[in-house]
């Protein structure tokens, strides 16, 4: 299975934002496996940059970034993304640009704990606790 995670879920388990962080590091724990092939969106990567850069500086933010390079793919976020999300039904732009890289590259399903922001979705969008029920 092919899951692109959203940002919020990523950053649950960088920050340990409990309760969210431990189902979420245990879909992490799928991912290094190779049980499940994990995807972040392109924007996701200049987001968390941003935020670790700013909590714990710019070398601590290189190692986190080397983390995620090592362990998901990247969705591309090119001019055919951003076009289709800006033409998506999904009304937030940021979460319409990460469904649209979603489907071209060809996931499953988006992982996120904000659901409801992608209530228009064309692809199956979980919370962490609902894909680790599936998985």
């Amino acid at each position: 299975m092919k899951v692109l995670f959203d940002t919020n879920v990523i950053l649950d388990v960088m920050l340990d934002r409990k309760p969210h962080s431990n189902v979420s590091a245990q879909l992490f724990s799928k991912v290094e496996s190779g049980d499940i092939t994990g995807y972040i969106s392109a924007t996701t990567v200049t987001t968390i940059h941003y935020l670790a850069k700013k909590a714990v500086g710019a070398i601590k933010a290189e190692l986190e970034i080397d983390k995620l390079f090592t362990l998901f793919e990247i969705a591309p976020v090119n001019r055919a993304v951003l076009e289709e999300a800006a033409k998506s039904n999904i009304t937030d732009f940021e979460d319409a640009v990460i469904h649209e890289a979603a489907r071209h590259v060809g996931v499953d399903a988006i992982v996120s704990r904000n659901v409801k922001d992608f209530k228009r979705a064309i692809l199956p969008v979980y919370t962490p606790n609902e894909l680790s029920k599936i998985l």
